[in-house]
């Protein structure tokens, strides 16, 4: 039997605390979600709902000059190697688990602090904006990263339709509760529904994008489909997924993340290598699809979007307001 020294074990291996607490009850529930998994469904010409969503052509795709030039991760790593709690904590089982998710209907809830209320089907969210390729670099709080191929819009785009008011400082989002579609909302693995929030000048900022697609097709159900958030200089779960609510508020929102770990993850959850995870360091990434024994990838500070984002935490302690 190979025993691994704790320093030789990847960060990516690492379960979260709060997973691992929640561990057992995950297991007793395993057993009925098996088939699925077995089936090993990929996301590409699905039939019945989920057809007319995940596989489904977009056309008119522009290219961002915000994309950085970096190799794309395979279309097959970015929708097998997953973070999504709603469906197993587990980073393989999410695309069998989420094959047959409904995404259609859709409607996101736009309140809180603003002018103009709304309910919005995705279909017209889908048309609301030119949508652009923009290859956005994705790190993950654990020590992994990816090169995404993400196509959207600026958040901001939709933001704007409900006309913000000036007391407006943050904004949150909700994710599904569809405990009968996401196997793990039966369970306390998180508390559910998934949120979490950006402060009002950060869900404005250009880089930050509504993601309706990836590569040039509709999102995929395991990569938070129908619509999810792309913050790229923020680590990873600050990009939730699968959104019905979107709320302005004028105080800062609680967060999922934070709420069961402040102690490691904080709100602003900006990528510094600097800054150690508690359990683990983060001045190093493995990046996706270039094999476990791969030269690790030296973490840049706001995951390399420092020029256009740095502006915006002008005098915080960085080391503080994690």
């Amino acid at each position: 039997m190979l025993i691994k020294k704790s320093n030789d074990i990847p960060s990516s291996e690492i379960t979260p605390k709060p997973a691992f607490l929640n561990r057992r009850k995950f297991i007793t529930g395993a057993a009925a979600t098996g088939a699925a998994i077995a089936a090993g469904l990929y996301l590409r010409g699905m039939d019945g709902n989920e057809a007319e969503a995940a596989g489904t052509k977009l056309a008119g795709i522009a290219k961002s000059p915000f994309s950085v030039t970096e190799q794309p991760t395979s279309f097959k790593d970015i929708t097998n190697y997953n973070n999504y709690y709603e469906f197993s904590t587990d980073k393989y089982e999410p695309n069998g688990l989420a094959a047959n998710f409904r995404t259609r209907p859709w409607t996101v809830s736009i309140e809180g602090l603003v002018r103009k209320p709304k309910k919005i089907d995705i279909d017209t969210i889908m048309k609301l904006a030119p949508l652009e390729e923009r290859i956005y670099r994705h790190r993950c709080v654990e020590g992994w990263s990816m090169v995404i191929p993400w196509v959207g819009y600026p958040l901001s785009n939709l933001l704007k339709q409900a006309e913000p008011l000036g007391h407006a400082k943050f904004v949150a989002f909700e994710t599904i509760f569809a405990p009968d579609q996401m196997p793990n909302q039966k369970r306390d693995v998180l508390q559910w529904p998934y949120i979490e929030g950006l402060r009002m000048d950060e869900a404005m900022h250009p880089l930050t994008i509504l993601v309706l697609g990836l590569y040039d097709e509709v999102l995929p159900n395991v990569d938070g489909a129908p619509l999810r958030l792309a913050v790229p200089w923020k680590y990873g779960f600050k990009s939730i997924k699968a959104i019905v609510k979107i709320k302005f508020v004028e105080n800062m929102p609680p967060t999922t993340w934070n709420i069961m770990a402040a102690d490691e993850y904080g709100f602003y959850s900006n990528v510094n290598p600097t800054v150690d995870h508690p359990r683990w360091s983060q001045a190093t990434e493995r990046r996706i699809g270039e094999g476990i024994f791969a030269h690790k990838h030296p973490t840049l500070m706001f995951n390399g979007y420092g020029d256009q984002v740095a502006s915006l935490y002008s005098g915080m302690d960085l080391r503080k307001n994690f």
